[in-house]
């Protein structure tokens, strides 16, 4: 298996504690960046007119892996894979965010990341609402710890 970074991701935080829990969370949303690297820069072609945009980053910063432990908001032990913490055993992250257009070429302005300042980013797809929306799925035991949308 090879991963290799498309460029890198500029958010506020300098450190994974002071991240937000999710990219929805700050009030303000501040806007971020995904920097493509030059070389690949030619697979933005058509990017305009997405409002919506899925990144995929390696959290460079994450903890050591944890299979099971007890979230701080919640009072029962969970397996990691029924969670978004970081300490996985492979530390990829995935974030829906808003696409607010080109600041330079190769760098596009972004919000609702909750990452660290110079993460790599490893891959952008669009986001289509037809296909990546479930109205009707189901949060199993983080219902009753949803983060509400901004009105």
């Amino acid at each position: 298996m090879r991963l290799t970074a498309i460029g890198h991701l500029e958010t506020p935080w300098a450190t994974p504690g002071a991240c937000p829990r999710n990219g929805r969370q700050p009030d303000p949303l501040p806007e971020c960046c995904a920097v493509v690297t030059p070389a690949y820069q030619d697979g933005l072609l058509g990017l305009e007119g997405f409002s919506h945009l899925i990144l995929l980053y390696w959290m460079h910063q994450a903890p050591l892996p944890k299979l099971r432990f007890t979230p701080p908001f919640d009072g029962e032990e969970r397996g990691v894979f029924a969670t978004r913490a970081p300490f996985r055993p492979n530390p990829v992250a995935l974030s829906v965010v808003r696409f607010l257009g080109f600041a330079a070429p190769g760098v596009l302005r972004v919000q609702n990341l909750d990452c660290v300042n110079g993460t790599p980013l490893l891959d952008i797809k669009p986001y289509l609402p037809s296909t990546d929306a479930e109205p009707e799925a189901s949060m199993g035991w983080l219902a009753p710890h949803r983060t509400p949308r901004p009105g």
